[in-house]
């Protein structure tokens, strides 16, 4: 087994999606530690999305390679990227909103299924003590994310917060090392944001958890992240700490507009 690279956990080396004549993102290199909290912040049409999808095997990228705890992961299927330990959410929640909560976050343990589709029909042994542990696990789970107490209830009918928590919930089932979430405090109002910032740096520390994160809150950007990369037009503008990206007059730009001194 590949010894892992304990300073980065994820490295991205000037990865470029293009499409047709459009440069999407160009030339992006993030480097990630283990346990970081990392934000990556942008105008609308900046490239963030574009830059998860590539992480997670959606997009291949035309130029570059990725690197997720010393495995090359350009180019991989998402289920294989999702098998090495990287989950995601996205920016509309995806669940099923038919089944239950326990129901959505089992489906999530299928990735660690060790049993054949054979032995699922007959419900032969492995199948089912797999099946009783798996249970186990998401009940846990859906303990340490106060979400236990409703566990027979449909998806669709919990608060707009608690449907939040349940996809990352669910995105936790896979056992990833690290997870991307696709503005995770996207319709919350001020109180659902503050406790969704507590949410995810507990579940970082339970976890032990790697985070990148894209989100248009700036209070939970600049409250939660430790590292901060800012996208503008597919292309790096900033990077550095909150403080740093604060005052960074660029960034101040990307998002205001420069400011005319001879007004």
């Amino acid at each position: 087994m590949a010894k892992v690279n304990i300073s980065n956990m994820l490295q991205t080396d000037n990865i470029t999606m293009q499409f047709g004549g459009i440069r999407a993102v160009s030339n992006l290199s993030l480097n990630i530690k283990p346990n970081q909290i990392v934000g990556l912040i942008g105008p609308n049409g900046a490239g963030k999305t574009t830059a998860f999808n590539m992480i997670t095997g959606v997009y291949k990228p035309t130029t570059g390679k990725i690197t997720f705890n010393d495995h090359d992961i350009t180019g991989l299927k998402p289920n294989k990227i999702t098998e090495l330990g990287i989950a995601r959410t996205f920016q509309n929640i995806r669940l099923f909103s038919s089944m239950s909560v326990l129901e959505n976050v089992m489906l999530s343990k299928h990735v660690r299924l060790k049993a054949t589709p054979f032995e699922a029909i007959l419900g032969l042994p492995r199948y089912t003590r797999t099946r009783k542990k798996h249970y186990e696990e998401c009940m846990e789970l859906l303990e340490q994310v106060q979400l236990a107490d409703l566990a027979d209830e449909k998806a669709i009918s919990l608060p707009y917060g608690k449907q939040r928590r349940l996809e990352i919930a669910r995105a936790l089932a896979t056992q990833p090392g690290m997870i991307l979430l696709d503005e995770p405090a996207a319709g919350m109002n001020p109180q659902e944001s503050l406790e969704l910032m507590e949410f995810i740096a507990k579940i970082r520390d339970e976890f032990n958890l790697t985070v990148l994160m894209i989100e248009h809150h700036m209070e939970v950007v600049m409250g939660i992240c430790e590292h901060i990369l800012v996208l503008d037009h597919g292309e790096t503008l900033a990077q550095g700490t909150p403080e740093e990206i604060q005052n960074n007059q660029k960034v101040i730009e990307a998002y205001l507009g420069a400011v005319d001194e001879s007004a």
